[in-house]
């Protein structure tokens, strides 16, 4: 689970709905516009991320890190423990 400061910055990031790229924990990257937080089907806190025009959920707690890829007053990068 990630920590309530780190999930502050992914409501941000939802809330201004930056572009952003997340590196998972299995090393693989995704992209997209951070839109909103959801629960999958197992329960698990998500990020959508508007990829291309579909919505992607990507699980919070298989993500190290998050970058924002536009200038903004909020964050540039965020490493979550």
């Amino acid at each position: 689970m990630i920590k309530c400061a780190e999930y502050d910055y992914v409501e941000i990031a939802c809330l201004y709905h930056y572009p952003v790229r997340l590196v998972m924990k299995d090393g693989s990257v995704n992209e997209g516009i951070a839109k909103d937080t959801a629960r999958n089907i197992q329960k698990e806190e998500c990020l959508v991320l508007d990829v291309g025009g579909e919505e992607v959920l990507v699980v919070l707690d298989n993500v190290t890190s998050m970058k924002a890829l536009v200038d903004n007053p909020h964050f540039s990068e965020i490493t979550f423990s």
